[in-house]
């Protein structure tokens, strides 16, 4: 009798929680290097010397660390000090290049709770990051680890 609840609470499980193995893989799932940060409008961007990295992880989250490495430069809405870091789940849309965030913490308290919608474009092991709105003015580019 044992061995058949045992069995019962397996399958129970098996159809009730999520198969992350099996699932077919977004190409976002993984670990990123930054390699260049631009700003400025299409056509006349600015790189600007960052180094960090982003990881999605297969369980829904994601997790943002980034570096200018001049101190002194000047706080944005996402940097303290010239340092970016935040974390939370995160929702792919692989059919449309997107996803959101849901901000869970950031070293930026104000960013807390915020849902930050991004385009995304993967070829090969190269990812590409812009905001939905193109006002924002920025696009990152990162390699795969």
């Amino acid at each position: 009798m044992n061995s058949f609840k045992i069995l019962a609470a397996a399958l129970a499980l098996a159809f009730t929680s999520p198969a992350f193995a099996s699932d077919v893989k977004s190409p976002i799932i993984g670990a990123w290097r930054m390699t260049a940060l631009e700003v400025g409008a299409a056509g006349n961007r600015q790189t600007i010397p960052y180094s960090g990295q982003l990881v999605f992880t297969q369980g829904g989250t994601l997790s943002v660390q980034a570096m200018n490495p001049d101190a002194n430069a000047a706080d944005t809405p996402y940097t303290t000090k010239a340092y970016e870091a935040y974390y939370g789940p995160v929702e792919i849309d692989d059919a449309r290049n997107i996803f959101a965030i849901t901000v869970e913490s950031s070293l930026v308290r104000n960013l807390i709770g915020q849902r930050l919608e991004r385009k995304f474009e993967v070829t090969d092991d190269k990812l590409v990051i812009s905001p939905v709105d193109a006002a924002e003015g920025w696009r990152v580019s990162y390699d795969r680890f």
